[in-house]
């Protein structure tokens, strides 16, 4: 055998255990779980309904609520992360900057933390007579204590802050990564021009930024629609469903209420079809100019 041939040979070799292994345990439970979305009863006694499940989550309020509750923390959160990231990573990229080191760590460590130990620190931190309204008491900013997590506005607010502390740093990681790699000469160019540092922000960082800001909106979105933990452990969805998330409705639908796989299946095709379009979208927003 011809070493061109061998090279071949070993090539094929080498991507035939991880294909298969991909094929084994990503693919073939997503088709399963297609099949099951077609099937609806419990346990081993599915019956073959066909698209009956598709057509019963188009008039289920309860979709529509959790639907409607992940969309607002997607419109809300993604953006004031991802500008809250590129900012932190600008900041903490000057080189000017005593203890750069301590403070990306500060930032970052967050995103390193136990999701349900995080997410139980912020519901005692938001409760009625958690710290934050301790405080406010104690600077006779407020008279009564305010009950974040009762209010259906208010629970969203601490979910976003929420999330946003816990995966800002995250993301921040990816710009102070593409801020590492810009060549320094753009900037003392523009220094030379008389540039000032808004100008240069958004003339040159910003614009060289783009590839990462795109990438960080995307995983960021796709992040939130699958968002969980935070609701399950803060507020269990509540009050009144007021923050019930579709991940948490697919939970509910296998493990808590009767269990109907089929149709929780089909809920879970219906979020990945939007994670999709949205990704989608964002892609050939993102592109648009290049």
């Amino acid at each position: 055998m011809s070493n061109s041939k061998r090279n071949k040979v070993m090539g094929l070799l080498f991507i035939a255990l991880p294909t298969l292994l991909i094929i084994l345990f990503y693919f073939y439970p997503m088709f399963r779980s297609f099949l099951l979305s077609l099937q609806s009863g419990m346990g081993v006694n599915l019956e073959f309904v066909g698209l009956d499940n598709y057509r019963r989550l188009m008039n289920d309020p309860v979709f529509r609520q959790a639907f409607s509750n992940t969309i607002i923390f997607l419109i809300f959160q993604v953006p004031i992360m991802v500008v809250l990231a590129m900012y932190f990573a600008v900041l903490l990229n000057k080189k000017t900057l005593k203890l750069r080191g301590l403070f990306r760590t500060i930032v970052f460590l967050p995103s390193v933390t136990s999701l349900v130990a995080y997410s139980l620190v912020f519901k005692y931190l938001f409760s009625n007579t958690g710290i934050i309204n301790q405080f406010l008491l104690s600077i006779n900013i407020i008279d009564s204590p305010i009950m974040w997590l009762s209010d259906p506005v208010l629970a969203k607010v601490v979910i976003i802050i929420a999330i946003t502390w816990r995966w800002t740093g995250y993301n921040m990681i990816f710009f102070l990564s593409a801020l590492q790699n810009i060549d320094p000469s753009i900037y003392e160019a523009a220094d030379i021009d008389g540039a000032n540092s808004r100008q240069q922000f958004f003339k040159i960082t910003a614009p060289l930024l783009k590839p990462v800001i795109l990438f960080t909106s995307v995983t960021s979105t796709i992040g939130t629609l699958q968002l969980f933990d935070e609701t399950m452990n803060i507020t269990q969805g509540g009050p009144g469903n007021a923050t019930l998330t579709v991940s948490q409705y697919i939970y509910d639908l296998s493990f808590k209420y009767t269990p109907d796989f089929g149709y929780a299946s089909a809920v879970s095709f219906v979020i990945a079809v939007v994670i999709i379009i949205l990704s989608a979208i964002q892609m050939k927003v993102g592109n648009r100019d290049d």
